[in-house]
């Protein structure tokens, strides 16, 4: 779970990278599922609910936190990140220390999202 200064945005921006769908809905919380399994949830900032805030509204978001997916087909959900102008912080390169592809983006509140390839999937950069 993170937390989120616009819940909706950033389901949208979610569900178009990953290719997930809402299992939720709404302005305040979300599920994000891929295959029917919750794979993240968002959640308002500034709401408490019955548990208090999840972040402090007075500190930057996403500071020293990596979002990390595998994802089946890294070109192609590079592709959809091009479709909503995600911001790209490294273009999809190889990973020596893991062995795979990746693609680093930042989400609408900066957290810094890493989208994967398989472990040894040979992948040709484009």
């Amino acid at each position: 779970m993170i937390a989120v200064t616009d819940v909706e945005k950033s389901s949208t921006w979610y569900c178009v990278v990953l290719g997930a769908t809402s299992g939720h809905g709404g302005p305040e919380y979300e599920q994000l599922l891929v295959d029917d399994a919750m794979i993240l949830q968002l959640h308002k900032l500034e709401l408490g609910h019955h548990h208090g805030t999840i972040g402090d509204p007075g500190q930057p978001l996403g500071n020293g936190v990596a979002l990390w997916f595998e994802v089946d087909d890294l070109h192609a959900a590079a592709d959809r990140a091009t479709t909503i102008d995600a911001t790209v912080q490294t273009t999809i390169h190889h990973n020596p220390n893991a062995d795979h592809h990746e693609l680093w983006l930042r989400d609408p509140d900066g957290y810094l999202v890493v989208l994967a390839s398989s472990s040894g999937q040979d992948l040709a950069v484009e």
